[in-house]
């Protein structure tokens, strides 16, 4: 790492970084402070489409985390971004919650079930069986099929929950088409979010928990990457990937110095 540039804006996943099963991660209130002082832009991402940057913004404080608005990037914004991009003005057939739907109206997106240009597939709490049964219709028809996100599975307490990922597979499988997913690892959610802070990658540091996602989708954008231990990723799995993250790391209060 020593010749790379100096770390100039983070951008760290928060579930497995900051919080775990609501409750913050020793370190993580002194390292929002420290990058507050700081002046570096930063943001904190999440694969999870469910809430609005507001909604988030709400939960951490309740937990003691305070992280603006303007801080935080969902991979709804990142789908929002690239739909708006790639089609302005588009409709779209969405299953999921008030965070997508809310960054899809942010765009000017029309939310519809009649010869949508898209099937947005994001997270929801009560997958529908007529929901998915139009959702397969709708992209037999034509419609092109965007996921935020691959994630088969989302935590609970009582345990895994299929996820937005495993709801793709079920419609690729009764469609044959495969779905485009905004979200990590797709270097594209890191890319976007970069630019909204007016960061560089080469000059960015990405933190996450995960070796599929986060790990991945830093080192393809091309920022330092920090695994941390506090999440998924156990130290002896790292050896199963063809790829190592820039360091590893206990946790998030490891790095409030590198600030």
């Amino acid at each position: 790492m020593a010749d790379r540039k100096p770390i100039e804006s983070w951008l760290t996943d928060m579930d497995g970084v900051l919080i775990h099963e609501g409750v913050p991660i020793p370190g993580a209130d002194a390292f929002l402070k420290r990058l507050r002082e700081s002046a570096k832009p930063f943001l904190v991402l999440t694969n999870n489409s469910i809430y609005t940057p507001r909604d988030l913004h709400a939960r951490l404080r309740r937990m003691g985390l305070d992280v603006p608005v303007e801080n935080i990037w969902t991979s709804a914004m990142a789908t929002a971004q690239f739909l708006g991009d790639q089609r302005p003005g588009g409709t779209a057939y969405v299953i999921g919650e008030a965070g997508l739907t809310t960054a899809l109206h942010d765009i000017g997106y029309v939310l519809t079930d009649h010869e949508p240009d898209y099937v947005v597939l994001g997270e929801t709490r009560t997958y529908s069986f007529e929901a998915m049964t139009k959702a397969v219709r709708l992209i037999a028809d034509g419609a092109r099929f965007i996921c935020t996100n691959p994630d088969e599975t989302g935590p609970s307490t009582e345990g895994p929950l299929p996820a937005t990922g495993a709801v793709a597979a079920l419609i690729t499988k009764a469609t044959g088409k495969q779905p485009y997913f905004a979200g990590k690892p797709n270097p594209l959610m890191m890319r976007t979010g970069l630019n909204a802070i007016g960061a560089h990658s080469e000059s960015s540091a990405m933190i996450g928990d995960r070796m599929d996602t986060d790990v991945l989708a830093g080192m393809e954008a091309g920022m330092q990457t920090f695994l941390v231990l506090t999440g998924l990723t156990r130290p002896e799995q790292v050896e199963d990937f063809p790829y190592r993250p820039s360091q590893i790391v206990d946790s998030i209060a490891d790095l409030v110095d590198l600030i």
